[in-house]
């Protein structure tokens, strides 16, 4: 298969978010396929989505690998980092020097775990709602190596994208409506976390692994990452039937 131009893909994405217009729209999934984009139309390691609940809590929503899911879990866990940061004062950050204490002064030991995790850049961008932030998109470099303005603007017209993914089919001046709304992907997304748990445990294998043979099994069968994530935490999906990686 012939890999997709930038533009493409950049085509892509915005197909993704009119094809969620339709009812059986998985939220989840788009997210996942937001930030594989992310790091293909950007030149990056790795991204990771923050999301709001219905408590003004963050809570890890979606990202590209699992090591940069546990980063973010620690950003969470001790209230610290550029994504934390990004969602209180809805202002994006660029070219941030992981190893520089001077950066990295309101987040030390965010920006240490960072550094063992790999990352030595990281930029931030807020999902924005009129003029507030309902979370944060952070993008990851292994190298010192900056983002240009014009990936910057790309970046954040990306995370504008996951905002209207995760705010269309909802009345908008509806704040409980919204919240509602958000908090069940964020329920759904602790679902599959769950599901992925099981499966690496099962198979002896790592998360990431889990969750690339779970997605595959729901696409060959038409069928919602959720939902089959579901059925195997319910024990009614048999997980012999989902190939082995």
């Amino acid at each position: 298969m012939t890999p997709m131009s930038r533009e493409q893909q950049v085509s892509a994405v915005f197909v993704q978010v009119a094809d969620s217009l339709i009812d059986n729209f998985d939220l989840l999934e788009f997210l996942d396929q937001l930030c594989a984009h992310c790091v293909s139309l950007l030149d990056v390691t790795a991204v990771g989505i923050l999301l709001a609940n219905e408590n003004d809590t963050l809570q890890t929503i979606a990202a590209s690998d699992e090591n940069t899911h546990l980063l973010e879990l620690f950003a969470l866990q001790h209230d610290q980092g550029p994504c934390v940061e990004c969602y209180r004062t809805g202002t994006p950050r660029t070219n941030i020097d992981l190893n520089s204490p001077t950066a990295t002064s309101a987040w030390p030991a965010f920006a240490t775990r960072a550094r063992r995790s790999g990352f030595h850049t990281a930029h931030v961008f807020p999902l924005r709602l009129r003029n507030r932030a309902i979370g944060a998109m952070n993008l990851f470099h292994t190298s010192q190596q900056p983002l240009s303005p014009q990936d910057a603007s790309l970046a954040q017209a990306l995370a504008d994208i996951a905002t209207i993914a995760l705010l269309q089919q909802r009345d908008l001046d509806q704040e409980q409506t919204e919240k509602a709304q958000l908090q069940r992907a964020l329920t759904t997304r602790i679902t599959i976390e769950q599901a992925k748990g099981i499966l690496a445990e099962r198979w002896n294998t790592s998360p990431d692994t889990a969750f690339t043979a779970l997605r595959a099994y729901a696409r060959a069968h038409q069928l919602r990452v959720s939902d089959c994530a579901r059925q195997i935490i319910d024990q009614t999906l048999d997980t012999d039937h989902i190939p082995h990686p």
